[in-house]
């Protein structure tokens, strides 16, 4: 008998409950006992969601991050988190977002450092690691939720990150080596183990991503002295990998003593066969046979043709889930009402992907007669999304093919651009700006849902996002930045905003997705051929400049981070759809040029994000991205500067790619980790202008004005200080007035002290 389990459950709630229930918690409006219950009940009703599982999973359910409740178990939060008055939850949220709940801002701590989870579009809280690390048990979290989902009648799995894994994800402060940590720590999850098995568990699901990821032999023989010394606990292991292909490491992965290997059989398909070879006759096989990344459904005919020969020959070994943790896909298609309806048949949130699993597992188990109607309609759905004239646009496959080289090039060099750049702009030394969006209030919010539902016209609208913008450019020149932005205020979100404009995207109501913390997203659904039926922003950003001297930057989303921030079809190559998207764009551009903008941001905060995880497959990806952008940016006048913007990700490996982007100036964050990207110009001289982020603005702290200099200091001996802009490391849009304006007061008066 086929067994199913699931890998994680998305934990914001269907209606962003928990995003909510924090934020009041945050702001004092909500208890610490409250925020507790709020938490409970959505780990309820996600249970009794997963319901037909063999197994639920328990403990992957966060209030913040998922790697920051590894640090909390393992006894890893900063020194000052801690040692500050303070509940335990305080601490865990000043490690998270620089201040505890009853923290005053004259008690701010700094952050800890947020990075993408692999390839994902979700930020984890980067362990802190140093020589004299220590650790210690601190269960109370695990054992409580597994107490709960027994009590509730959960046949339930515990989920915790590996310890290779966590040492991988973890950076040191002092030059000290990670895996010399091993040893100290291996203990502590021994320990942890042997709670949960005198707690209930059965099973422990222990994930182990960094096996897809290119490992020497260090790590290997980590990973062999780990799982050696954990054996001789008592729950079932079953090693979880996702995320991508285990490559060299396959055989490691396999001959590990645990009980069960799970691979991701979406993104290794090739790997599945061997992995079954290779595998121990004793050791189960879980297959992640359903997309955990993306809301299509699954051809569940085609995946039962290679699925049935491997249940015969595995038989009760053969257990099945998602490909990875449900997290990164929205909670529940149904209450979609308002999606078009042959779209919508196309589509499958999280509660209908568990569902598939369960009709897979039906059909191995009893043969698919006994799921023959669920078949039939899924068939149909495949067909029908398959032959559908509404993904193929003739007009765009033709605007493609007479593509060239040629579209990516400026007119002339760097050098030679920004000298004319420079002369038209004059601005001062050391320039700030902010990244785009600014402050948006309940109601601005309230005037995009009210012209949504008809209850606003487009004059009355038009008019409340016109004077919002009034508002944006007046403080801006009263702080003294020196190149404005518009705040964008009648955009929902950087990507969807665009989508909305642009044939070949469809949009949920609900179908929110946590980026970081509170922080959720709506991803567009890329489901078609591109094109842009008419200008997006020209309008808003030439009322802008209307109202100031000052230059006001154009504010665009790149193709590459559309593309990665978006469900993308499956029926054609990435790169084909980002090149649609390019030529979207390079439209948009050459418009607001027209329009006398004399300064455009194409933002790629996503660029690092779709880089693959093996390094051999960097080349392909980044060929095929930076000429998206540089088609996408690059038909204007040498005049036109052109600005990019990224965030919250590793770009020292990648920095020389950047640099051929070739825009004119580019933002990137390096606050919380201490302008760490300034290693990789050791041996790089990037050639451009470039403005490293001297704010953290996920944090409600405000910055030091010193601080801001020492970093600005710190850059300009490795950049040339005619070349460094001064900025915050990303939008303000999640920010307060009344947090951001002290902040840019200070990031100004920073740069004053500079040029002086």
């Amino acid at each position: 008998m086929a067994i199913t389990h699931n890998l994680g459950f998305p934990r914001i709630g269907g209606q962003r409950e928990l995003k909510f229930a924090l934020e009041a918690y945050w702001a004092g409006r909500q208890t610490e006992q409250e925020l507790a219950i709020t938490a409970a009940d959505l780990r309820r009703r996600h249970w009794q969601q997963q319901a037909g599982l063999d197994y639920a999973p328990i403990g992957e359910f966060s209030l913040y991050d998922q790697v920051l409740d590894m640090s909390v178990t393992l006894g890893n939060l900063p020194a000052r988190a801690k040692d500050k008055e303070g509940s335990e939850l305080d601490a865990y949220f000043r490690a998270a977002r620089g201040r505890g709940a009853n923290d005053s801002p004259c008690c701010a701590t700094a952050a800890g450092e947020m990075t993408k989870w692999f390839d994902t579009n979700y930020h984890y809280i980067v362990p802190e690691l140093h020589a004299n690390t220590q650790f210690e048990l601190n269960p109370e979290r695990l054992l409580a939720q597994l107490a709960e989902a027994r009590e509730q009648g959960v046949n339930a799995k515990p989920v915790i990150i590996g310890p290779i894994t966590y040492l991988w994800l973890g950076k040191t402060s002092d030059g000290s080596h990670r895996l010399d940590l091993l040893e100290r720590l291996l203990p502590v999850y021994s320990q942890l183990l042997e709670a949960l098995v005198d707690a209930g568990a059965e099973w422990v699901q222990i994930d182990e991503p960094a096996l897809v990821t290119d490992l020497d032999a260090n790590w290997r023989y980590a990973f062999n002295l780990a799982y050696h010394q954990l054996k001789a606990n008592r729950p079932k292991l079953l090693l979880a990998t996702y995320f991508g292909e285990l490559r060299d490491n396959l055989q490691l992965a396999c001959e590990l003593p645990v009980a069960g290997l799970h691979i991701d059989a979406v993104s290794a398909p090739a790997e599945v066969s061997r992995v079954a070879d290779w595998l121990p006759s004793h050791k189960v096989l879980s297959l992640g046979v359903i997309n955990g990344r993306n809301i299509w459904k699954s051809d569940l005919n085609s995946i039962l043709e290679w699925l049935e020969p491997l249940s015969e020959k595995l038989a009760d070994r053969l257990w099945l889930a998602p490909s990875c943790s449900l997290l990164h896909v929205p909670v529940d298609l149904d209450r979609e009402q308002e999606l078009d309806a042959e779209i919508r048949s196309w589509l499958a949130f999280s509660v209908q992907k568990l569902d598939e699993l369960s009709t897979l597992a039906k059909a191995l188990n009893e043969g698919r007669a006994s799921v023959r109607a669920e078949l039939a309609a899924n068939q149909r759905a495949i067909d029908s999304r398959r032959k559908s004239d509404r993904v193929i646009n003739p007009e765009v496959r033709r605007a493609i093919a007479a593509v060239t080289q040629e579209l990516g090039n400026r007119q002339s060099p760097y050098p030679q651009r920004i000298a004319r750049q420079r002369q038209i702009l004059s601005l001062p030394a050391f320039p700030t700006t902010t990244i785009g969006s600014f402050p948006q209030t309940p109601e601005i919010r309230q005037a995009r849902l009210q012209f949504r539902k008809g209850e606003l016209s487009n004059t009355q609208y038009t008019k409340q996002m016109q004077a919002e913008i009034a508002r944006c450019i007046e403080e801006q020149e009263k702080l003294g930045l020196d190149v404005l932005v518009h705040g964008e205020p009648e955009r929902n979100d950087m990507v969807e905003y665009f989508g909305e404009q642009l044939e070949g995207y469809a949009f949920t109501r609900f179908g929110w997705v946590q980026s970081y913390g509170s922080r959720c997203v709506k991803p567009p659904i890329l489901f078609g051929d591109i094109r842009r039926p008419t200008a997006m922003t020209v309008d808003w950003i030439r009322f802008a400049q209307s109202l100031t001297d000052k230059p006001v930057k154009g504010m665009l989303t790149g193709p590459v981070t559309i593309l990665n921030w978006s469900f993308v079809r499956d029926d054609q190559p990435r790169k084909d759809s980002c090149l649609q998207l390019a030529l979207a764009i390079r439209e948009e551009v050459q418009d607001l040029e027209k329009a006398g903008v004399n300064i455009i941001q194409i933002d790629e905060a996503a660029l690092r994000e779709g880089l693959p995880l093996r390094q051999s497959d960097w080349a392909t990806y980044l060929d095929w991205a930076i000429n998206s952008f540089r088609i996408a940016a690059n038909g204007v006048d040498d005049s036109t500067q052109i600005h990019t913007h990224m965030c919250y990700s590793e770009f020292n490996d990648i920095i020389e790619a950047i640099a051929h982007m070739d825009a004119d100036v580019i933002t990137i964050e390096t606050s919380r980790s201490d302008m760490e990207l300034l290693d990789a110009f050791r041996n790089f001289e990037y050639p451009n202008d470039i403005g490293p982020g001297v704010y953290d603005i996920h944090s409600p702290n405000i910055p030091d004005k010193q601080h801001i200099i020492n970093l600005m200091t710190l850059a300009a001996e490795r950049i040339p200080a005619e070349r460094l802009w001064i900025n915050p490391d990303c939008g303000l849009k999640t920010r307060k007035w009344e947090e951001v304006t002290p902040a840019l007061e200070t990031m100004v008066a920073a740069a004053q002290a500079l040029r002086a």
